[in-house]
């Protein structure tokens, strides 16, 4: 299969830069949380932050290089209390198993 110019070559890209931008958003995260007090949950933020970086880096290894135009919506710019934050993360995780990923179906 052809991968360059491809929509498979897009939604990889999408891919690719929504889970390196959650890493970036579960280690914000963990950051409120250790600030707050809860070693725990900025621990398992940090971990799932982790698991992001491999998830996107699986992507990125599929890429084949050179410029990917792409049109994509991503949460922006806000960090909120622990409490705000895991509910934010758990809805991000839930729309990417439930929109994104089966949108690459189509």
């Amino acid at each position: 299969m052809k991968l360059k110019g491809s929509q498979t070559e897009k939604n990889l890209l999408a891919a690719f830069a929504g889970e390196s931008q959650a890493r970036n958003r579960y280690t914000y995260f963990a950051g409120v949380a250790k600030k707050e007090g809860y070693e725990q949950i900025s621990a398992i933020f940090l971990e799932t932050a982790d698991n992001e970086k491999e998830h996107a880096k699986r992507f990125f290894r599929l890429l084949e290089g050179g410029d990917v135009e792409i049109v994509a919506a991503y949460p922006a710019g806000v960090i909120g209390d622990t409490a705000g934050n895991l509910k934010a993360a758990a809805d991000g995780e839930q729309f990417e198993w439930t929109k994104l990923y089966k949108g690459f179906e189509d």
